[in-house]
């Protein structure tokens, strides 16, 4: 898939794009996580979950996939009330739990992200709503352009009983309004365990701005968070090394 050292899979596909723009923003002087939108995908302007939670503690978790971590994790890091995004994995044994075997897609593992964050300020169903508008493609299966197999699909991982109502009823909700083309794929899966990612992944999108897969596929995904959820948006992320003894 995108591994640092070996990422011939994705540069197959958007190094030529992605280098041309990244060069070309890079002259303009540009600041990359302002950058206009220069994906595939445009970011869904979806209405907010009917059902949300009532805070009942200072720090929750959320565990959510949406195709490579490095994206998701860098939107989320730019999440008022965030205070940390890890990239990890989710719905497999503690074994497979390693890059190489993740991405032959037979571990039952999705990459994910770990969001934990304060309800008081960014509730979970805000984050959803980020999450399907923002961080993804919730009608792809199995996918994320250009990315495929299992380990790239678009699921939900509920910590509680009350994450997964929220999530259903959302899911249903947005389907009957048909805000997306096709229906949403997104999976709930509950009990599974988070193993986080290797060291460099963490923090990728931030220590890596200019990186051609970046630029195509996921700057743009911060620039929609900022357009479409300026009350949510912070320009600074909140970096793993940085929350991390």
């Amino acid at each position: 898939m995108k591994d640092i050292q070996q990422p011939a899979a994705r540069q197959s596909l958007n190094s030529t794009k992605g280098a041309v723009a990244a060069l070309a923003l890079a002259a303009a002087g540009a600041v990359f996580w302002q950058t206009p939108a220069i994906s595939a995908e445009d970011a869904v302007v979806i209405p907010p979950p009917v059902m949300d939670e009532k805070a009942a503690s200072d720090t929750e978790t959320a565990i959510l996939a949406g195709g490579c971590f490095w994206g998701v994790q860098g939107v989320f890091q730019h999440v008022k009330g965030v205070s940390k995004a890890v990239s990890g994995y989710a719905g497999g044994a503690k074994d497979d739990a390693v890059y190489e075997t993740v991405g032959t897609g037979h571990t039952g593992h999705a990459e994910s992200v770990e969001i934990t964050y304060d309800p008081s300020k960014v509730t979970y169903g805000q984050l959803l709503q980020i999450y399907f508008s923002v961080a993804h493609n919730p009608t792809q299966l199995n996918y994320q352009t250009p990315d495929e197999g299992t380990q790239c699909r678009s699921t939900i991982f509920a910590e509680s009983d009350a994450q997964k109502k929220i999530a259903e009823s959302y899911i249903a909700q947005l389907d009957k309004a048909k805000v997306f083309p096709k229906p949403i794929v997104t999976t709930l899966e509950m009990s599974k365990t988070f193993y986080r990612a290797e060291g460099y992944h963490q923090d990728f999108l931030a220590l890596n701005p200019t990186y051609p897969y970046i630029v195509h596929n996921d700057l743009p995904k911060v620039a929609n968070l900022k357009q479409l959820f300026p009350n949510l948006y912070s320009d600074k992320p909140v970096l793993v090394m940085s929350t991390s003894k």
